[in-house]
């Protein structure tokens, strides 16, 4: 049985997937960065829907990474685990 590792490494031999997954760099950091706030902070995907006034199932959305989440959305994520939201944008 191949590992993850292993297994995207030879995914991404191939062009046209390596294109495709690094087009998605942006929305999976973004994902990364929230749950681990939210670890960081101690809580559950259902306390921070609570906190938000919304559903797990939402904050799972938030924190799959599939589509980028409004800025508003990762303000209210941001205030639910006691953190603020900061945007910064960095030259590439």
């Amino acid at each position: 049985m191949k590992t993850l590792k292993a297994l995207k490494a030879e995914l991404l031999v191939n062009p046209e997937t390596r294109a495709e997954y690094e087009a998605q760099a942006e929305e999976f950091a973004i994902a990364r960065e929230l749950i681990a706030a939210r670890t960081r902070a101690g809580l559950t995907q259902a306390d921070v829907a609570e906190r938000m006034g919304t559903t797990q199932s939402t904050v799972a959305r938030l924190e799959g990474g599939k589509a980028t989440p409004s800025l508003r959305s990762v303000q209210r994520y941001a205030h639910a685990i006691g953190c603020r939201a900061v945007v910064r944008l960095e030259r590439v």
